[in-house]
C-alpha cells in the first residue's frame, strides 16, 4: 500500500503527455514538440572540456562534499557579484544543488510542518504545489494577471488569511508568462515579507534568456534577512541534463537546507562540478550568442502564434512565448489536443500552470528554427 501523501498529487502532466507524443511518433506521426523547455543547444565547449579533464583527477570517483567543491561555491559567488551585484559568502551563504527542482523539495522540507501554509503563484510552476502537498502542507494560491503585468498584488494578498503561511514562492523572470519583475516588485515584497514573517523564495533560472538585465531578489538591501534564491545552469547554460543548481540565502537558512540535503544525497559528481565552474566563468558573449538564436526562433514563434489566432507580449523574456487564445469556445487542453492530432505539433496548455492559465497556451523556444518553420507550414494548410 502506498503512502497517503501520494493521494494528494498526480503524475506530472509532461510525464503523461510525452508518453502520448512518443506513441504518436512510434506510430509514424512526426510530432514537433514545442511544449518542453529543455534546451537543445550544446553547452559551452569549455564546460565539456572541464568534464573530460576531470577524469584524470585522483578524486573523481570518490564521494564529494555535501556542500560542493569550495571552488564551485567561489565561482557561484563571483558569478552573483559580476552579474547581479550580489555579495554572498561562499562558505556559508551558498549551497550547490543537483538542479533547482531538488532545491524546491529541500527548502520545503527544511521549513514546513504538516498544516503550514504556502503562497504559490497562479499561474506558476506546478512543482511548488506538488511538493507542498507531498509534505502535507497547504497550498494557498495568489493570482497573477496580465492587467497587473503578472506581478503580485500586495493589496489582494493583505485581504487573504495569512495565518500559518511560512513560505511564499515567486519566480521572476516568470514562467510561464515571461514577465520580468517590475522595478519595485522585489523591494515591495521584501518589506511585505519582513512585516508578515514570511520566507520569500525567488526561483530564478531564466534571468539571462532574452532579458535586458539579469535580476536577483538578493540585490535588494536587506533581502538576505527574509529571502532565498534558487538558480540553475539548466536554461542559461544548456545544461538541463547535468542537474546543477544552487540556492543562496543567509547562513541560518542555508544551514537548515544543508541539514536536509546531507541526508538526501552523497554529493554531486566531481566532473559535473568542474563543468559548472567552467560555465559560471563564461563571458557575456556566451549569453549574447544564445540570445541571437532565441531571438530568431521567437520571431518565428510569434508568426506561429499569430497564425493560431492568439495575442502575445512581444517584450516578454525567458524560454517561452505565452499566448492568449482569442477563441473562448475551447479550453486550452482542447485547443492543443486538436493541434496535436490534426497537425502533429505539441504545444503546452496554460491551464496546467493554474486556473489563471486557462485560455492561454505556451510555446517553447527549445526547437530548431527549421522545425518551427515546419510547424508553421503544417498549420498554414489547415
Amino acid at each position: 500500500m502506498t503512502a497517503r501523501r501520494l493521494n494528494s498529487v498526480q503524475e506530472y502532466y509532461f510525464s503523461k503527455k510525452l508518453r502520448e507524443v512518443a506513441a504518436m511518433v512510434a506510430a509514424g506521426k512526426p510530432v514537433i514538440n514545442m511544449g518542453i523547455g529543455s534546451p537543445d543547444l550544446p553547452a559551452h565547449p569549455e564546460v565539456v572540456n572541464a568534464l573530460k579533464d576531470s577524469f584524470n583527477h585522483p578524486k573523481v570517483h570518490q564521494y564529494q562534499s555535501y556542500q560542493g567543491l569550495p571552488e564551485l561555491r567561489s565561482a557561484i559567488a563571483d558569478f552573483y557579484l559580476k552579474h547581479y551585484q550580489v555579495t554572498a559568502d561562499p562558505s556559508s551563504e551558498i549551497l550547490p544543488l543537483m538542479g533547482s527542482k531538488e532545491g524546491i523539495m529541500h527548502i520545503s522540507m527544511a521549513f514546513l510542518n504538516p498544516g503550514d501554509k504556502v503562497l504559490i503563484p497562479n499561474p506558476g510552476y506546478p512543482t511548488y504545489e506538488s511538493v507542498t502537498k507531498l509534505l502535507e502542507a497547504t497550498p494557498i494560491f495568489y493570482d497573477l494577471s496580465a492587467t497587473n503585468n503578472w506581478q503580485p498584488d500586495l493589496e489582494s494578498l493583505d485581504q487573504m488569511d495569512l495565518v500559518g503561511v511560512k513560505i511564499m514562492w515567486i519566480n521572476y523572470p516568470h514562467m510561464p508568462t515571461g514577465a520580468n519583475a517590475d522595478a519595485t516588485t522585489f523591494s515591495k515584497l521584501i518589506s511585505w515579507a519582513r512585516e508578515k514573517g514570511i520566507l520569500l523564495i525567488n526561483d530564478n533560472p531564466y534571468s539571462f534568456v532574452l532579458t535586458d538585465k539579469p535580476q536577483s531578489i538578493l540585490s535588494v538591501p536587506g533581502a538576505m534577512d527574509v529571502a532565498m534564491e534558487l538558480n540553475s545552469l539548466s536554461k542559461s547554460f544548456n545544461m538541463a541534463g547535468w542537474r546543477v543548481g544552487m540556492v543562496l540565502g543567509n547562513k541560518d537558512n542555508i544551514s537548515a537546507v544543508l541539514k536536509v540535503k546531507s541526508n538526501m544525497d552523497s554529493g554531486m559528481f566531481f566532473g559535473i562540478q568542474k563543468g559548472a565552474i567552467a560555465a559560471l566563468n563564461a563571458q557575456k558573449k556566451w549569453f549574447q550568442q544564445l540570445n541571437e538564436v532565441y531571438l530568431e526562433r521567437r520571431k518565428l514563434v510569434f508568426d506561429l502564434a499569430a497564425l493560431l489566432d492568439t495575442d502575445f507580449d512581444q517584450n516578454s523574456c525567458g524560454l517561452f512565448v505565452w499566448a492568449k487564445l482569442r477563441d473562448t469556445q475551447k479550453t486550452a487542453v482542447e485547443f492543443i489536443d486538436e493541434i496535436l492530432h490534426k497537425h502533429h505539433v505539441f504545444i503546452t496548455p496554460g491551464s496546467i500552470f493554474g486556473t489563471q492559465g486557462e485560455g492561454y497556451i505556451r510555446f517553447s523556444l527549445c526547437v530548431d528554427a527549421t522545425q518551427i518553420s515546419k510547424a508553421i507550414e503544417r498549420i498554414s494548410k489547415k
